[in-house]
């Protein structure tokens, strides 16, 4: 960012910038080279669809960067593309960057189109200007700007190029008083029920958040949102009516709907103004990326690569990250636990607080936060993946398993996506247009490993299984990919369940682009690393830091009794309860209350564990462990753990994208029944072979 920052003064006036694009245009990398690490990610107001907003200073300007879902149009197909409207529209950002894959210029126009029919001020960002030059495609950039009376700036956004003239001309724009932009010319027969509708509009007195011309427009268009919004206003069913009407006649005069014409005239018009400036060289023989494709696609080869390279995630996760980070940073925190203890116990600190500190802070918090370094190892190796272009294709070849058992292929995506955050797989959802599709890759995205579950293997892998090897191939890291793998198996046919047994209707057709396959910054990996481990790093010290104070609270009441003891209120509960667990081999009262704790947050588990036992990670909380369970039952409870219900989060992000209680009680539930039987038979079977 400091390369960014120059002459900075507080003199400017704070502008809004919002970046438009198509999904795989590199406006996520553009947004991460604006901003750095001064993001802020919420929530779009009354949605759950992510919001990213970003800080920039910029030669004396204080500018706010708004990155919008990535989006192929400005319909209301799915919550993306009307989120990404209603920012346009009712937020007015001072000035939209458009940022344009200069690879495929024609499709990415179309979106522009609509932009430029807001009424916004638009500037074109042509990004992957090095790609389009790779694959010999020349573009005339002052003619296209010419022919769409835009400014438009080639830009690199991974290396920086192009970055500081293209914000330069943003903030130029934003000066700038509206002047006439780039109209397609829809012919006589549209722009005259255009102007039919505005005055309906006008005659009812109707009062609109958009513009009316481009309301009325997207009625031609029978855009469901738009024409629900007008069904709210006064006399709103006058103006639908008009609009039937209008729809009717074009169709009797042109032949066909208006929508697919209007359509038409946008490309035509893209057509048009490309054919003059944008020039192809024939590309004769295969590319690197069809070569590379023709092997990680392949129908046979595709899911095998695929999970070998989750596997070896997984392997590297646990040697290097949990193995030999965690392990120095759990020895830190044993030595913190210690010298904590002895100083207070010298200033002769009550034995409480002494216990609050190094049984509940230390043992507990610290129990999870060892685990840091596996965690960024798994999001680091996860983020090459992403900007490297492969995950996209992982997608693709899960398609081919996902249309097998009659699932929807971006189900695949949301699935992937779970497996770094449930909350995040859920949220891909909004893109799937069937309801069906969508609900059924909503409940089933929780059954996915994710990185917090990743905590509580970490420990038990450690405890029974870290120091074991099948040949070169570490026992622990195979074990938790042998529970990613579970995981998508009981997602799939708890899929197929739901398809055939609970939602009806057809499967819709997956469309999916395949980007180029790009080298990874090491700026961005890190950008998109840090993004995730905060989330990591804000649970600890929130729920995590919570739930421990209140488990530490419990095992200490009423006074007087033994702390951590079956005789607190904590160890009442977990006995209380432990009878359930018992077929699963883990009958003891400690187990019970950790998996209850966990419906907070799966890394409260290992915390819940660390605070009964009064320990932090390492010798200690592994000791502990080892004596409480054996290999088995230690397999049981990571199976548990890997189904029973992921968090609150989760639930809570279930209950808003299905804008229903019943289903995220339903999930809870039924995630809940599921895990106990998983762990049960895990059990039950390992016994029957002589497995201990």
């Amino acid at each position: 960012m400091g390369e960014y920052m120059s002459n900075l003064n507080n003199d400017g006036k704070d502008l809004v910038i919002a970046l438009a694009g198509n999904p795989n245009c590199g406006k996520t990398s553009m947004f991460n080279e604006l901003t750095g690490a001064k993001q802020h990610v919420g929530n779009w107001p009354g949605v759950t669809v992510e919001k990213k907003e970003g800080d920039l200073k910029f030669e004396g300007r204080n500018l706010t960067v708004v990155d919008l879902p990535g989006t192929y149009s400005l319909g209301a197909y799915s919550e993306d593309e009307v989120v990404a409207c209603n920012f346009i529209l009712k937020d007015k950002p001072d000035v939209v960057i458009n940022v344009i894959d200069s690879t495929n210029l024609e499709r990415n126009l179309y979106l522009t189109m609509q932009l430029l029919e807001t009424g916004a001020k638009v500037i074109l960002a042509l990004n992957m200007a090095d790609e389009a030059k790779k694959k010999n495609i020349q573009i005339n950039i002052k003619e296209l700007s010419k022919q769409l009376n835009l400014t438009i700036i080639p830009t690199v956004a991974p290396k920086g190029e192009g970055i500081k003239e293209l914000i330069r001309e943003a903030i130029k724009l934003s000066e700038q008083d509206k002047s006439s932009v780039y109209k397609v010319d829809y012919g006589k027969d549209i722009e005259k029920e255009i102007g039919s509708i505005r005055e309906a509009m006008s005659e009812v007195g109707a009062t609109l958040e958009y513009p009316t011309e481009w309301a009325a427009l997207r009625l031609l268009e029978n855009d469901e949102y738009v024409m629900k919004y007008i069904s709210t206003q006064k006399n709103g069913e006058k103006i639908n009516n008009k609009v039937g009407k209008s729809i009717e006649r074009l169709t009797s005069v042109i032949g066909y709907e208006p929508d697919t014409f209007i359509i038409d005239k946008r490309y035509e018009a893209i057509s048009d103004a490309t054919r003059k400036c944008v020039k192809k060289e024939e590309i004769t023989g295969e590319t690197t990326s069809d070569k590379i494709d023709k092997i990680v696609t392949n129908k046979w080869l595709g899911i095998p690569i695929f999970g070998l390279i989750m596997f070896l995630m997984y392997q590297i996760s646990i040697s290097f990250g949990n193995g030999f980070l965690g392990g120095i940073l759990g020895d830190g925190m044993d030595a913190l636990g210690q010298f904590l203890g002895s100083t207070l116990t010298n200033i002769g600190a009550p034995k409480l607080l002494i216990s609050f500190v190094t049984d509940g802070l230390i043992g507990g918090v610290g129990s999870v936060l060892v685990f840091m370094p596996m965690i960024l190892t798994m999001y680091f190796l996860m983020s090459l993946l992403e900007d490297s272009g492969y995950m996209s294709r992982a997608a693709y070849v899960m398609d081919k398993l996902m249309s097998s058992v009659g699932l929807h292929g971006k189900t695949a995506i949301a699935l992937i996506l779970s497996s770094g955050c449930a909350v995040s797989g859920i949220m891909s959802t909004r893109t799937i247009e069937s309801k069906k599709d969508r609900m059924i890759a909503i409940l089933i995205s929780p059954f996915m490993s994710c990185p917090a579950r990743l905590v509580v293997y970490g420990v038990f892998v450690a405890a029974f299984f870290s120091d074991k090897k099948i040949g070169i191939i570490n026992e622990g890291g195979l074990i938790i990919f042998l529970l990613y793998v579970l995981g998508i198996v009981v997602a799939i046919l708890m899929g197929k369940f739901y398809s055939d047994k609970v939602f009806k209707g057809d499967t819709s057709y997956f469309i999916m682009e395949l980007p180029p396959y790009r080298l990874p910054t090491a700026k961005s990996i890190f950008v998109h690393m840090w993004e995730k481990s905060q989330h990591f790093l804000t649970r600890a010290g929130t729920i995590i830091l919570g739930v421990v104070v209140i488990v530490w609270a419990l095992s200490n009441l009423p006074y007087g009794v033994e702390a951590g003891s079956q005789h607190s209120l904590l160890g009442i509960v977990g006995t209380f309860i432990a009878p359930v667990f018992a077929p699963a081999g883990f009958g003891n009262w400690q187990s019970g209350v950790a998996l209850i704790t966990g419906f907070a947050a799966k890394e409260a588990v290992i915390g819940t564990l660390g605070t009964i036992y009064g320990v932090a990670n390492g010798p200690h909380l592994i000791g502990a462990i080892q004596h409480a369970f054996t290999p088995l039952t230690a397999l049981s409870f990571m199976v548990m753990t890997l189904l029973y219900v992921p968090c609150v989060a989760t639930i809570g992000t279930i209950k808003k994208e299905t804008n229903s209680t019943k289903w995220a009680v339903v999930s809870a539930v039924v995630s809940c029944l599921i895990g106990w039987v998983g762990a049960v038979l895990v059990f039950q079977i390992g016994s029957l072979l002589g497995f201990k």
